[in-house]
């Protein structure tokens, strides 16, 4: 994936002074060591903005939006963010309610792999040329960032859903049989066994287009991932890197509109045909089509 297609933008008209703003998420919140736990077998992230100077943010979003204040820069009188925090709004109690999870058989997989694979210098330097196979071998470090799924990881972490992270299923395939509902956030880069795992999984709901691409190796002594195949690599012919049937990244990971989103159907699952990290925040019936699934 791109880097450049990893943005979106929103729009804001000041009636006073004529001048457009844009709020735009870079996602790149960085998620400290000690917030990074396994609580009572689930993966936990906690955003630290304890000190920090949020604005709250006029955008279409049915839970309060804030950037930080003077984190943005200027293009052509358009103000971008470069981080967004998630809130519930005190206003749409009675709407949560419907969307809250409350089924305790659900667990969504947080992308661990796929944001230290998006980190610089990295894989993506290699894919530009910059440097050599060196980039292939990097460490893991999450940051919250729009590449994986930020804004929905936020959105349902608010909203009650439990995780679990790439490294837990890698290390315990097996942990994915005690749920009956597995939701998948853009999981770009995982192992054989992570692969094998959720594509075995009879009720998978792969949010995010693009998932299951690259097939990595992990080393926990060193703390180090390692693209394997896949990407374009090692060969330029090669693509997806487990030759999935299912592969769904042209022409769906390039709509960030997802103004006629739907679910459709494969044989251990359902697929959405968007990216979707704005609709996310924006369109209850998109949350709650995804907790009835």
């Amino acid at each position: 994936m791109a880097i450049n297609f990893k943005i979106f933008l929103i729009l804001i008209i000041p009636i006073t002074i004529g001048l457009i703003f844009l709020a735009q998420y870079y996602s790149n919140i960085t998620i400290k060591e000690s917030n990074l736990e396994l609580s009572k077998n689930f993966f936990n992230f906690n955003i630290e903005t304890k000190n920090t100077d949020l604005i709250e943010l006029p955008m279409n979003s049915i839970f309060k939006i804030s950037g930080v204040r003077g984190e943005y820069i200027i293009d052509e009188n358009l103000q971008k963010y470069t981080r967004l925090f998630f809130e519930l709004n005190d206003d749409n109690h009675s709407l949560y309610n419907q969307l809250m999870n409350t089924d305790e058989k659900t667990i969504v997989i947080f992308p661990i792999f796929t944001a230290a694979a998006y980190n610089e210098p990295g894989f993506y330097n290699f894919y530009k040329g910059e440097c050599n196979e060196e980039c292939l071998t990097i460490p893991i470090k999450s940051i919250l960032r729009t590449e994986i799924g930020g804004n929905s990881a936020q959105v349902l972490k608010l909203l009650n859903y439990k995780f679990l992270s790439d490294i837990e299923i890698d290390k315990n395939p097996k942990i994915l049989k005690d749920f009956d509902k597995v939701i998948l956030l853009h999981n770009e880069y995982v192992t054989q066994k992570e692969f094998d795992a959720i594509t075995s999984h009879p009720n998978v709901i792969y949010l995010y287009p693009n998932a299951l691409y690259a097939k990595i190796d992990v080393n926990y002594e060193e703390n180090t991932i390692t693209l394997i195949r896949g990407h374009n690599y090692p060969e330029q012919s090669i693509s997806n890197g487990f030759d999935w049937e299912f592969e769904n990244t042209d022409p769906y990971e390039y709509d960030k509109d997802c103004d006629n989103w739907e679910f459709y159907n494969i044989d251990n699952g359902k697929m959405l045909n968007c990216y979707p990290e704005s609709q996310i925040f924006e369109d209850p019936k998109l949350l709650k089509t995804l907790k009835e699934l």
